[in-house]
């Protein structure tokens, strides 16, 4: 995680948000009394808000987990998916 103080990233602001968007990384900007901030892209906000969703819900989770397992095991096929004009 890439990391920079409250001046240097006021002085180069645009820089800095450019970076975080296209490397899909967060950016800790320090500040005094350690009451540092976190910048990051709403990419990425968003991925973590579903994920929080997902993740929250104890019968999302398990489904999950329990397809995770099946193709780990190889209990998993291949399907073509089919174009709404084919049905």
């Amino acid at each position: 995680m890439m990391a920079v103080n409250y001046t240097q990233f006021r002085d180069h602001m645009k820089a800095h948000m450019d970076r975080i968007v296209e490397d899909y990384e967060p950016l800790v900007v320090t500040r005094k009394e350690n009451k540092n901030v976190i910048v990051l892209s709403e990419d990425m906000y968003n991925n973590l808000m579903e994920n929080i969703h997902v993740l929250g819900n104890k019968e999302n989770y398990r489904w999950l987990m329990e397809s995770k397992q099946q193709l780990e095991t190889g209990k998993s096929r291949m399907h073509e998916l089919l174009e709404p004009d084919d049905e």
